[in-house]
């Protein structure tokens, strides 16, 4: 920094004075902007533009990654519904409790490579993420293998936590169709992050278009035309996730955007894999638990006095939440990605105005989407059900939806930016206090000894979003960039060998 001559820094300056010129602008030319001067009010607005529009351009593309791959499993149920209501009953609850945990697990695993593979693409250590995506695979797959028991013998697991014969026994058969997709699950997270860690977005956003489509056209096929039940539409939900890896295994392979990051296929990625290990690890934990917890307040809902309308109700609030919660994640990845990859670069200035500029954004959309939750809260209701009683049951609930939204909003950006810095660890010990120690005993008292019932549960876990999410700021604030430069430097050099 501080190289150029006062020729060169004045034309930088006129540059960011002028408002058709922004785009044109570096990271390394904000960077020096940043560090040469104490910047001017009239600076901020062309500053928070340029970065706006950075975030937008990484962001969009990868909130249509996050929509889509939701929606294969989403479609996939559509049709199931027309097999029966056991079938559909038994393929949600396989869906959310074994499915969901695993995809959990695997997209949370995955996150350690936006830590690694973005701080190593913003310092040019290419060569080091391909060797790095081949780890996280290996993880990935064996990672997979355990899983496969759970999904082997989840209708033992169902009965066990209640469920009927008829639910437990559909489950299984859609648990066994989908153990396919577990296994392209461990390949296409991490390249998908991969990926992304490169600024490579919008290729995925049409794969992942592409292939939605054609799982709708194969699900179609196969529940209308060749009646194969509920087994053939988890195979085609199988299936389609097979066609979504092998196209992001293709682009990767033969794209000239990766020729610097894959170099082919490495024993490295067997030598050294402890460091990455442990990251990767962190990771999972880190989302597990916030995973985990959300699950266990819809059984904890299954406990209370009228379980029927509890259990409906929270599921449909939960419902929209997962919605926004998919939203947020490719903004929480462009986070990530904007803060590994400046911070990687050694642009510590332009790392701190990339937090504070997604923070913002999102604490706007959050407020837009809590709005949209209670204005609409009676139609949202009646577009899952036509029973008066539930219809206000949820309506109650939709003003701390909408709470939840706005706060999930702000805690999701701020894991993005703890994912990119590589904060995990330590917001493993934030997530389990938050969540565990405070949300949940809050959660059971307020359900269980007061009148509150299912509102009490819902007000448990906004206060643990909302101690998580204060810790997280108090992080953010005090976090020394110039120290995490460094920290991702050793970071890089370590995971490299």
């Amino acid at each position: 920094m501080g190289s150029r001559s006062a020729a060169e820094y004045q034309s930088l300056l006129i540059r960011l004075d002028s408002h058709n010129r922004i785009p044109d602008l570096s990271s390394a030319a904000i960077e020096e902007f940043l560090e040469r001067r104490p910047v001017a009010a009239r600076w901020w607005p062309r500053l928070v533009a340029w970065e706006s529009r950075m975030l937008w351009l990484l962001s969009g593309p990868f909130i249509v990654v996050s929509m889509f791959n939701y929606l294969l499993s989403f479609v996939t149920l559509m049709f199931v519904r027309h097999l029966g209501s056991a079938e559909l009953a038994g393929a949600t609850i396989a869906s959310v409790g074994i499915q969901g945990l695993a995809y959990g697990i695997m997209l949370s695993m995955s996150s350690a490579i936006q830590t690694v593979c973005g701080q190593a693409y913003g310092a040019k250590r290419y060569s080091a993420m391909g060797v790095i995506c081949q780890r996280s695979i290996v993880l990935h797959l064996g990672a997979a293998i355990l899983l496969t028991f759970l999904y082997w013998y989840s209708g033992a697991i169902l009965k066990a936590i209640g469920q009927s014969e008829s639910i437990a026994e559909q489950g299984q058969v859609y648990s066994r169709g989908v153990i396919l997709q577990l296994y392209a699950f461990a390949l296409s997270c991490p390249m998908q992050r991969f990926l992304q860690a490169q600024d490579i977005g919008f290729p995925l956003a049409f794969m992942s278009l592409g292939v939605f489509l054609i799982h709708v056209l194969i699900s179609w096929l196969v529940v209308y035309v060749l009646k194969l039940g509920l087994l053939g539409a988890a195979l085609a939900l199988s299936l389609s996730w097979w066609v979504l890896t092998f196209v992001n295994g293709i682009y990767i392979i033969f794209s000239p955007r990766c020729r610097y990051t894959w170099s082919g296929f490495s024993l490295k990625a067997f030598i050294g894999i402890w460091p990455f290990f442990k990251i990767t690890i962190a990771s999972a934990l880190m989302f597990c638990l916030e995973t985990w917890y959300y699950l266990g307040v819809v059984l904890i809902s299954g406990l209370l006095s009228n379980p029927t309308l509890s259990l409906h109700s929270i599921a449909i609030c939960m419902n929209y939440l997962n919605w926004d919660m998919q939203f947020m994640l490719g903004l929480s990845v462009a986070a990530s990605i904007r803060v590994s990859n400046e911070i990687g670069a050694s642009h510590p200035k332009v790392a701190k105005l990339g937090v504070l500029v997604v923070n913002g954004t999102s604490m706007i959309m959050s407020i837009i989407l809590g709005a949209i939750v209670v204005i609409f809260r009676d139609g949202l209701s009646k577009l899952f059900t036509s029973d008066s009683q539930l219809i206000q049951a949820v309506s109650n609930l939709c003003p701390l939806l909408a709470i939840s939204v706005f706060l999930n909003g702000i805690q999701s950006i701020l894991s993005g930016v703890a994912i990119g810095s590589g904060w995990q660890a330590l917001v493993v010990y934030v997530n389990f206090a938050a969540y565990y120690v405070v949300g949940l005993t809050i959660g059971c008292v307020l359900a269980f000894k007061t009148s509150l019932g299912v509102a009490g549960i819902w007000w448990g876990m906004i206060i643990a979003v909302l101690v998580q999410t204060v810790t997280l700021i108090i992080l953010t604030v005090r976090a020394n960039w110039d120290l995490e430069v460094e920290k991702a430097i050793a970071r890089v050099e370590i995971c490299k060998r």
